[in-house]
């Protein structure tokens, strides 16, 4: 499935949260910590279930909920009751701050003891946690690793600059530790929604790292972000060009062949058969959308 772009929307907006949906987001987030304030959480949680429990309430998107780890507790009592009885909508949960593998294994728990299991996605915007990325991918519960530069930033002590080189080694080892798990890897906001300029940029960017797709806190950014993780024609094309040579080669000895001039072995083989997954993805979303 297609995670180009992961809407987040607040749990306190119940009339934003209906509205995700047609934004075109691959995956929804509602969220009960950095968005809404201490006082309204209780508020909040309930807002979600009243949303996610509505029987009209089935996008074809993913739905998640982001929870603190320190709160989860009281977060999936609000959303899926004591007991996880709640006939809710959810795909899956966001875990902010992870910076140990047992934080995902402790919010694995806490869903279990309510009867759940769901994909966990993992927020990686602590030093610790960039540190810890390799074990925090391979916990088990684990779907995929999320970059947030911004708390990193603020924990590092580091001010935020538009070439972003202050968390560049951040980002990257949290896609290289994604790849190594084969977990999906999601990239960091781009806080200024109104620089569609600067989001696309940043997340050609993000897709040149290996990301698989970018976060996003404004309805217009999304469809900025949905593009740029779609394959253009003309690559789609050169991947189909390069299984098509594959097949005729018939495997030969050396394992190299031609196309277009260039020479094709194994890694450019991979890399033509990702273009064509992924192309497919979007395009299933993309249809998903278009029937909404």
């Amino acid at each position: 499935m297609a995670r180009r772009s992961l809407l987040f929307s607040p749990g306190d907006r119940p009339t934003l949260m209906r509205k995700a949906p047609s934004t075109g987001a691959d995956v929804l987030c509602f969220d009960l910590e950095d968005a809404v304030a201490p006082s309204k959480k209780d508020d909040a949680r309930a807002a979600v279930r009243e949303v996610l429990s509505d029987p009209t309430f089935d996008p074809d998107a993913e739905v998640l909920v982001r929870v603190a780890a320190e709160t989860v507790a009281d977060d999936l009592d609000g959303v899926l009751g004591p007991d996880g009885d709640a006939d809710v909508r959810l795909d899956g949960l966001v875990v902010s701050k992870v910076g140990f593998a047992e934080d995902v294994r402790d919010v694995d728990d806490e869903l279990a003891a309510r009867g759940w299991t769901l994909p966990l996605f993992a927020l990686v915007e602590t030093a610790r946690g960039v540190l810890n990325a390799p074990d925090i991918a391979a916990a088990g519960p684990t779907t995929a690793l999320v970059f947030g530069a911004e708390d990193l930033a603020a924990d590092l002590g580091a001010t935020r600059t538009e070439e972003g080189t202050e968390v560049l080694y951040a980002r990257e080892r949290v896609v290289v530790a994604a790849a190594a798990e084969g977990v999906d890897a999601i990239d960091t906001v781009h806080t200024d929604f109104e620089d569609e300029a600067g989001l696309r940029e940043q997340t050609e960017f993000a897709r040149t790292l290996g990301y698989d797709g970018k976060m996003a806190i404004n309805p217009a950014q999304v469809p900025v972000v949905n593009d740029a993780f779609t394959p253009p024609p003309e690559r789609v094309e050169w991947a189909e060009r390069v299984l098509r040579a594959r097949e005729e080669a018939d495997a030969s000895a050396s394992g190299v062949f031609r196309v277009d001039g260039e020479m094709i072995d194994a890694p450019l083989v991979a890399q033509a058969e990702r273009i064509l997954e992924r192309a497919g993805e979007a395009d299933e979303s993309d249809a998903d959308e278009n029937e909404r």
